[in-house]
Formats: structure tokens, sequence, C-alpha cells
């Protein structure tokens, strides 16, 4: 059989491991060789090996309107103190994990300011009598729209650093997967395991976590890099449907030694 030579070929495609090689006259199907980059760790209900080759790290919701003294939480009386709590854990781990190459995906709210894909029974959770601060209303401190993309509301927390490499993904409902490209381009990148932190754990991240496990994912939540404003049974029953029905709990920390 002839072929065209290697060097005659064009790649073609976004994801380093999802390319094809085209010429004039020729397409080349094959894909790279993916080289396995395990890791194990302790975790619960078993200690767990995965690739951070085919993995991702998934921060969910670390904004200014959850996370801030100054933000939507706060300002109708939330104590944001248990939101915060990750941050310190996810300081410590980033560097390692990009340092390993390990993906980062920054998931957050980040709605449209005419709100024409929010529907009256998302917006009444917020705005059960159509009054009151909720999606979109202006704060009433910092006059930024509440979660409106761009906005400071929707923002992530100046603690925590966005690299130029990670992939920031806006999201319009308490998962991550519905009416976002967020599956695409995990699957363009081949991943297959993802690892969960952010807030609020019993909300937004639970409803990823299951959407990600429905769609055949490998799910670990990072139980020191999670947390809810959420009364703490809320935490409790978390962590137990995910390891009962869902995936994995590990921690950071021993993340963070298996990476080194």
């Amino acid at each position: 059989m002839v072929t065209q030579p290697h060097d005659s070929f064009r790649s073609l495609g976004s994801a380093p491991n999802n390319r094809w090689r085209v010429s004039d006259a020729a397409v080349n199907l094959v894909r790279d060789a993916v080289t396995p980059h395990p890791v194990s760790l302790p975790a619960t209900p078993q200690h767990l090996t995965l690739d951070v080759n085919r993995s991702a790290l998934i921060i969910i919701d670390m904004q200014n309107d959850f996370c801030h003294a100054e933000g939507w939480l706060a300002s109708i009386g939330v104590d944001v103190t248990p939101a915060r709590a990750p941050i310190a854990p996810l300081q410590a781990l980033l560097p390692t994990w990009r340092a390993a190459g390990g993906r980062l995906v920054w998931l957050n709210w980040g709605n449209r300011p005419d709100q024409l894909n929010l529907s009256p029974s998302l917006l009444h959770v917020y705005q059960p009598t159509a009054q009151g601060v909720g999606l979109g209303t202006p704060l009433p401190g910092t006059g930024a729209p509440v979660l409106e993309k761009g906005s400071w509301s929707a923002a992530v927390v100046s603690e925590l650093t966005i690299a130029p490499n990670d992939i920031q993904i806006d999201k319009y409902r308490m998962s991550g997967f519905w009416d976002t490209p967020l599956d695409s381009v995990l699957r363009n990148l081949g991943v297959t395991s993802l690892l969960f932190a952010g807030v609020n754990a019993d909300q937004c991240v639970m409803c990823t976590l299951q959407d990600a496990n429905f769609l055949g994912y490998d799910c670990v939540l990072l139980q020191d890099c999670a947390a809810t404003t959420s009364p703490p049974f809320c935490m409790d029953a978390t962590l137990y449907n995910v390891r009962q029905c869902f995936g994995f709990v590990a921690k950071s920390i021993d993340l963070t030694m298996a990476l080194k």
C-alpha cells in the first residue's frame, strides 16, 4: 500500500491528542497515543489510581457573588465564611496540578444580560415573589448585576488566579452540563476522569458531578476543596451520596503528595 510521507500532512484539530493529519489528497485519522500518567492516592470508598493525562479538575462557582463579603450571598444575609474554605486548599493544589500537566476548568455562572435563556422556574428559586436581589439584579453595595457574565459579581475571587491555559466555561443552571459546551470540550480533550471542587457542594457541585456520572465520567469529589453555606447535614449527605452512588471522595493534600 502506498502512503504519502508523514511530512506532507498538516495537523487539523484543536486538542493535542484529537487531531487528524490531512494533505491535499489524503486524510489520516490515527490520533496520537496518550501516555498514561498514573497517580495513586487514598480515597473512599476505595483507594484510587487515576490518569492525570485523562483527567480534568473542575472548579465550580468560586465567584465573588458566592464567596466575597460584598457579594450576592453576603448581601442577603448569608454567612459566606464556609464558601471561602476551599480557597486555601486550592491555592496549594493548583500549582502542582498545573505543573503535572493536569487540565483545569473554571465552571462559573455567567448569565446573559437579557436573561433570555433563564426560565421563570429558575428565576423563582432566587426571587420567589419577583422582588429582592436575584439573578441580574444590581447589588446594593457594588451595583454589579448578580452573576452576569463580565461583571464583578461573576468574577472568580481575587485569591484564585486563572492561568492562560485554563479553560473557562459559563453555566446557567446548577448543573454545568446543561446548555453549555462542557461535555463537548471534555470529550474533545479525551478526558475520562473529573475531579470536583468549589461551591456549593450540595447544589451546583453535586448537580454537575451527578450529571458527569450519568454521562459516563469517573467522578472524584475533593472534600477539602468543596464547601457549602447550607446546614452541615447537607454536606454530610453530599459526601455520603458521592461515595455511595456517584464516585469517590478524596482530599487535595493527598492528591498533591501523589503528584509530587
